[in-house]
Parts: C-alpha cells; structure tokens; sequence
C-alpha cells in the first residue's frame, strides 16, 4: 500500500486573501487517498455574506482546529514603549526588543500549543502556507520533531538573518509561487537545494461568468469604460498610484467615458476615497467592498490594473488573462513574470505614476491593442498556468519523504 501522509496545515494569517483561495483550490483536488490534512487557524475568519473558513474546510471535509489569540498583554505595550524611549537612537535596537517581548507574550505560547498538536495527532508534515515571517512558530514547534517542513511562500518574503538561519536549519523544502519569489529566497541566503518553484495557476475550465448581465446588474452602461482592480486595500497594493494616475487620464482625456471599479475592502478605503474626493473623480469610482465571487465582478471590466509593489504570482492577474481582459501592471516580484511587455500586457515601474497614466490611455484609445494583448495572454494562461500542473507540483513535494531526520532531533 502506498504511503499516506498525515499533515498538519497551519495558517497564521488574519484575514481572506489570495493565499486563502490558493490553498482551498489545493485542498479541493489533492489526493485525499494520499494526503490525511487538518487544517491549524489562528482564526476563523469569514468572507463577505459571513461564510466562514470553516465552514468552507468542512464543506471539502478537511478539519479544522483553531488556536485562538489573545491580545497584547499591558505589560507588553510598557515595556515596548519604554523601550522606544530608551533605544530612541537606534531603530535595529527598538525592533529587537520589540521582537523579543513579541516572542515571550505570542510566539513562544503559540510554539508550544503547536508542538502540542503536533505529538497528540501523530503528524510527520508541518506544511504552511504564507511566508517565512508569518511562520515562524512554526519553524520553532517543529524544531525537535522528527517532522518534515514544508513551507509554501505565497508572496514576495521578508526575511532577516535570524530567520533564514531558523529556515536553513529546519525546513526539508521551500515551495515559491514563482521563479521571481524563489530568487529573493536565494538572494537572502536560503539554500538552492531547499527551494523550488511551482507556479500559482487556476481553473481554466471554469464557468465564464456572463459579463452584460453582471454589468447590468452594476448599471453600467455598454460605452463606459471600466477600468478595475481586485485585491485587499493596503498600502503593499497602491491602490493611490492608481488613482494618482487616473486623475492624470481624466485631465487629459474630459471626453472620456469612463469608471473605476475597486474590489475589495480593507484599512485604506477611507484615505482613497479620500483621495479620489480631492482629485475631483470620486464620482467615477465604484467601491464594492470584499466580494465572494470577485470573479464574476472581474468579468465587467474593460482593463484590469495591479499596481503591488510585490506580489508572490497574482492569481487575479492569470483570471483576467483568462477572461480576455488587458492588464497594466507594476514590474514587481510576480506580476512582472507574468506579463511579457506590449505583448500579454502593459508593464509600468511601481510607482511610476506617469507612465501608469500612459498605459491606461492606450488601453483605453485602442481596440487594436487590447485585442492583441490578450490573445497572447489567454494563450499563455491557458499553456502554462492550468491549475492541474499546481496541484501536481505541490503533491511531488509533499510526497517526497527525503529529508534529514537527524536535524529535527
């Protein structure tokens, strides 16, 4: 009989975001025969209508177990304070002793109950899913377990030394979303033979969703223009370039036609609507807030615009592809792997307000353009990034039992 594999998922992150929908396309299709999965949260966070992660876990009948947190003790919040006032000169020394208060109040607690788990459900894989940083309880519970570590980097990793260290030293493999993520791992010191790529896809057989009735349902009219984008409003995703370089669009083009769809929801809404207030085109742009089926909402749009600073390899960006929508966006980590300039899409350095600008009016002044870009791009889609090749990568590691178990003793 083949070997099954007992495996704990741990996901420390807060709120529904693209890692989430990655991991759940993963758990719909892994082989249950093979891969015995329980799900570890540190919360039991919802999508909009309230759906929870749970309720969608046990829907594909994975468990879940939640470890709640609690919140920073007032013992806590002295002694950082104090701390920023007696480290006032140095900023290496005020983010050490922040780390270190942080370890003894959450991390250190969450290593143990982790550990725990670990012994009491009999599991030999510790897979996790975000990043390093976001992980590392976990590194440290696995520490003296005779335990595979398997950590799935889904966005562009910030790492220090410390925790490449505490990488090198326990992780049996490193899974990157994409060469781009892969390369900032080596570049901190990460070991070649511990990291390998296998690339975010999606479901290209999906149901289409049906474009004129979703833009009736919007009121949009059949000659406006939309431009969108789709992603968690925070500073990482610059949602203010964009706006910055809209206002720029509509001073040089007042006879155009157009609106601003945003999907999704998060602590920057205010400052862009804000924003797009003292800009004079708040009336062009449509907040939607976060959205179940951003999918179907994607699927109205005339140009889709990722304007990240990072990103691990953006799904939203392969769904437009798929959808036959041109996207514009920033030459970071991830995107810029996904679109090959003037030929699957527009590429603009981050930040570079003015040539975004000049993209969203090409985009906008040509058929022809549009037309191009994304028959190559729905191609590419299409070849490479079909979501059997992802489940399939992710698998071949998960199954592979190499690793040193001495190291973990």
């Amino acid at each position: 009989m083949a070997q099954r594999y007992k495996i704990l998922l741990l996901d420390t992150g807060k709120e529904w975001g693209g890692g989430t929908n990655s991991m759940l396309e993963l758990l719909k299709r892994i082989d249950r025969q093979k891969f015995d999965i329980t799900c570890c949260f540190y919360s039991n966070y919802a999508r909009a209508q309230g759906q929870t992660i749970e309720q969608v876990l046990h829907s594909i009948g994975i468990p879940l177990v939640v470890i709640p947190q609690r919140k920073q003790p007032w013992w806590a919040k002295l002694a950082k304070e104090a701390g920023r006032g007696v480290l006032f000169f140095s900023r290496n020394g005020r983010k050490s002793l922040t780390r270190y208060i942080d370890r003894l109040w959450r991390i250190q607690p969450n290593v143990q109950r982790i550990e725990n788990l670990l012994k009491q459900g009999g599991y030999d894989t510790l897979y996790m899913n975000n990043q390093p940083g976001s992980n590392e309880e976990g590194y440290l519970a696995a520490a003296r377990l005779p335990i595979r570590l398997i950590q799935h980097c889904r966005i562009e990793p910030v790492l220090n030394d410390a925790l490449v260290t505490l990488v090198n030293r326990h992780v049996s493999q490193v899974i990157a979303v994409s060469h781009g993520v892969e390369r900032v791992l080596l570049q901190h010191g990460v070991k070649p033979e511990l990291c390998t790529t296998v690339n975010n896809a999606i479901d290209i057989h999906q149901k289409m969703p049906d474009r004129l009735a979703m833009r009736q349902q919007l009121g949009l009219d059949d000659d406006t223009f939309i431009f969108g984008s789709i992603g968690s409003l925070i500073p990482r995703k610059a949602n203010h370039h964009t706006l910055s370089a809209l206002s720029t669009f509509s001073q040089r083009h007042p006879e155009a036609k157009w609106k601003m769809i945003i999907v999704g929801e998060g602590a920057e809404r205010n400052a862009l609507m804000n924003q797009a207030q003292s800009l004079g085109i708040a009336d062009r742009l449509v907040f939607t807030g976060f959205q179940n089926q951003p999918f179907d909402y994607l699927s109205t749009f005339d140009a889709f615009i990722l304007a990240s600073q990072s990103e691990g390899l953006p799904r939203v960006v392969l769904e437009a592809m798929l959808l036959k929508i041109p996207v514009i966006g920033s030459a970071g980590t991830g995107t810029a792997e996904l679109i090959e300039d003037k030929v699957t899409g527009l590429l603009f350095p981050w930040s570079d307000i003015a040539q975004l600008s000049s993209h969203l009016e090409q985009i906008w002044a040509s058929e022809t353009l549009r037309a191009q870009l994304v028959a190559r791009a729905f191609e590419n889609v299409c070849r490479h990034y079909a979501i059997e090749h992802y489940v399939a990568g992710v698998e071949a590691v998960l199954a592979n039992p190499s690793f040193e178990r001495e190291r973990h003793v």
